[in-house]
């Protein structure tokens, strides 16, 4: 196996072949890759489609050039450019096979039977291989080899639309960028970490499946737990009567703003929360004096609560709300986290050096070890590697020149 130059980690050593495209799975070789894997990319000749999706205003502008979005899910990563159709470019996945550690990949089950990559011939060709697949629906079933997108199977199907919509919008909103792919990836990389200890034990492969179904089941756990038990699980109120405990919720402030309430010991923290905010009879009052209390009178608690919010603005309440020890946080803008000081303090964004470019931002992976989180690699142009890779697997130039005559890389 090659390593990385420059990487360190707990996967330095591991070499993982990636046949995917778009986010959720190669979202998981980037983790992997952050943590020291060398992981080589497997492209087609035209690319990842994913290359040319520009949403929520992600492209190349903002980022020097960089297309910010294939940096985050590829970062760290080689890339080749194989077309699999070609006998030369089959016989390069498979020396890349032979020198892998993991094979991870989201194409749909039908494409790797075509492909001769499937579960089943791969490991036993490779006993020691771990076979890592990501889905939209799972292995079996009627829908296993139907294609699956995480605004399809994680977010519509998978439940999360219908309990997030609020009961008095007529349609379900949409979900965020490639929210279930990046859960989704982290739940792979999970699974390919076990595997890989696993066969430090028995040296044997395992076969890995993550879908974005099940990582949205996984998600909304305990409203499959009310489903289970009964009940219809949706969207909560945040009206007066939707309030079980007065002190869980979200409050305006006088500027529009809002701040978010979590404390679920409500009697423990009543008391000090009535005289942070200069109520303190409100601590003995008999409509106020225990949770019980406060989920009878609820409206009347929450209308007391309101009003004080709508007394002060955003900032004064930050402030206020710092001097009690108890769950809260400000609602806050995307933007602004960008310079929160706990973001901050803990390099949840990590900078990319661009060989000589310019430099930009990503969101880090967000475990860390020994108190720091992996340095962030750039990531590659397509096809970038081919040439070395191949000379790494004993090609040499005559034979690369006959490879691209044969259109097996371009």
């Amino acid at each position: 196996m090659t390593a990385v130059e420059g990487s360190a980690g707990a996967f330095t050593g591991v070499r993982v072949v990636e046949l995917a495209q778009w986010v959720f799975v190669p979202v998981a070789g980037a983790l992997l890759a952050d943590w020291g894997a060398d992981v080589v990319r497997i492209e087609r000749p035209e690319g990842d489609p994913y290359r040319g999706l520009m949403t929520q205003g992600i492209g190349t502008d903002g980022g020097g050039g960089v297309n910010l979005s294939i940096a985050l899910a590829n970062r760290g990563k080689r890339s080749v450019a194989l077309d699999l159709r070609t006998e030369g470019g089959r016989e390069i996945l498979e020396k890349l096979l032979a020198s892998a550690d993991v094979f991870l990949t989201n194409f749909r089950p039908g494409a790797l039977e075509r492909l001769g990559l499937d579960a089943e011939t791969l490991t036993e060709r490779y006993p020691s291989l771990i076979y890592a697949r990501g889905h939209g629906f799972g292995a079996r079933g009627p829908d296993a080899d139907s294609p699956g997108y995480d605004a399809s199977a994680f977010w519509a199907r998978g439940g999360m639309a219908h309990v997030l919509t609020p009961a008095e919008l007529d349609r379900p909103i949409s979900q965020r960028g490639a929210m279930g792919d990046r859960n989704g990836a982290m739940a792979l990389a999970f699974g390919m970490a076990a595997a890989l200890l696993e066969r430090t034990r028995t040296g044997k492969g395992k076969v890995v499946d993550v879908s974005l179904l099940a990582t949205a089941m996984w998600t909304l756990s305990s409203d499959v737990l009310s489903a289970l038990q009964g009940a219809q699980p949706r969207a909560m109120s945040m009206s007066a009567s939707g309030y079980v405990n007065p002190l869980v919720g979200v409050y305006s402030t006088k500027d529009d703003r809002h701040i978010s309430l979590v404390f679920l010991e409500a009697d423990r923290y009543w008391p000090d929360f009535c005289r942070l905010i200069g109520r303190a009879e409100l601590i003995d009052d008999p409509r106020f004096v225990d949770l019980a209390a406060r989920k009878e009178n609820a409206e009347e608690c929450v209308e007391i609560i309101t009003a004080e919010f709508k007394s002060r603005t955003f900032t004064e309440w930050k402030d206020l709300l710092s001097g009690i020890d108890a769950p809260w946080a400000p609602v806050q803008a995307v933007e602004e986290l960008l310079d929160d000081p706990q973001v901050i303090a803990n390099g949840y964004i990590g900078e990319v050096a661009n060989d000589g470019g310019p430099s930009y931002r990503l969101p880090s992976v967000p475990v860390q070890f020994d108190g720091t989180g992996p340095v962030l690699r750039r990531a590659p142009e397509h096809g970038e590697h081919s040439e070395l890779i191949l000379l790494e697997l004993g090609y040499s130039w005559d034979d690369i020149a006959a490879l691209q005559a044969a259109g097996a890389i371009p």
